[in-house]
C-alpha cells in the first residue's frame, strides 16, 4: 500500500531510459557494422548506407538521424510525463 506507489515512478523512468539507450546502442552498432546484418533494415544500417551519398543526397542520412533523435527524445519525455502523473509525492 505504501511501497508500491513510491516504486512505480522510478521504475518507469528507468525503463524508458533503458529503452531509449537500447535504440541508440542498436543504431550505433549497426552504423559501425557490428550490429545486425546489413540486409536487415534498421536506422543504423540506413545511416551507414547513406554515408556514401552524403555529398549528393544528404537526406538519406539526415532523416534517419533526426528520426532516431526524435524517437529517443519522445521516449524520454513520455517517461518523464508518466512519472509526473504517477508520482504520489507530486500530488496535492
Amino acid at each position: 500500500m505504501h511501497v508500491f506507489p513510491n516504486c512505480v515512478a522510478p521504475i518507469i523512468i528507468q525503463g524508458t531510459m533503458i529503452f531509449a539507450y537500447s535504440i541508440l546502442s542498436e543504431a550505433s552498432l549497426s552504423f559501425l557494422g557490428v550490429g545486425i546484418p546489413p540486409e536487415i533494415p534498421s536506422w543504423g544500417n540506413i545511416l551507414s548506407g547513406g554515408k556514401v551519398f552524403l555529398r549528393r543526397a544528404p537526406w538519406i542520412s539526415v532523416f534517419p538521424g533526426l528520426t532516431i533523435a526524435i524517437c529517443v527524445l519522445g521516449i524520454n519525455m513520455l517517461g518523464d510525463g508518466l512519472r509526473d502523473i504517477l508520482d504520489p509525492r507530486l500530488r496535492k
